[in-house]
């Protein structure tokens, strides 16, 4: 199964702690509440200093897309971390206590959520053709430039999840626009799951 989703359709809700808003792109199972999700795949919108809101038993990832970043800093000092870098994926743990200051300004940022022991996700950046083995689901989310998905044309904000793809999925960016990149979310299931 194959849905094509754009960023600007999705409603903004409210996070967790109330302290931020996010667009939810996808959740397993469907209709999850905040604590009830196996995956959850989402764009948040961080304006000002806020804590995270802590997730126990889930393994987060967290992408900056647009803005100046964030300094992210755990209550222990185990993590102290500047997300001021486009593109590249940082990983931590959900139940952590962070706290995110803003450096400058407002940022999107792309997070994928998964249940520790239920699934397992890896994050890749892509800047030129390439193709994505298949998993138990992809998520493809167009970053820059105009890309083609499996030959359908996607531009910044749009993407497409597929579910149990049966076949690779084939990336290109139209044209070779420099700059073009396009983020590749393989999930899949636990041994035994």
């Amino acid at each position: 199964m194959s849905e094509r989703f754009d960023l600007a359709d999705i409603p903004w809700q409210a996070w967790k702690n109330g302290a931020g808003r996010t667009r939810e792109i996808a959740v397993e199972p469907a209709g999850a509440g905040a604590g009830g999700f196996d995956w959850r795949i989402s764009v948040a919108e961080v304006a000002g200093d806020a804590p995270f809101s802590a997730f126990p038993g889930i393994d987060r990832c967290i992408v900056l897309l647009d803005g100046p970043g964030l300094r992210l800093q755990s209550d222990e000092g185990g993590i102290e971390h500047r997300l001021d870098q486009p593109l590249q994926p940082f990983r931590f743990r959900g139940e952590l206590p962070l706290h995110a200051r803003v450096l400058g300004g407002p940022s999107l940022d792309f997070n994928v959520m998964t249940r520790r022991g239920r699934w397992r996700s890896r994050v890749e950046v892509a800047s030129a053709a390439t193709t994505v083995d298949p998993t138990d689901v992809l998520l493809v989310y167009i970053a820059a430039a105009r890309w083609q998905v499996d030959g359908e044309g996607l531009k910044p904000g749009q993407g497409r999840l597929v579910r149990l793809p049966s076949e690779p999925v084939r990336l290109s960016p139209e044209g070779g626009e420099p700059g073009a990149r396009a983020l590749a979310v393989r999930l899949w299931r636990e041994a035994g799951r």
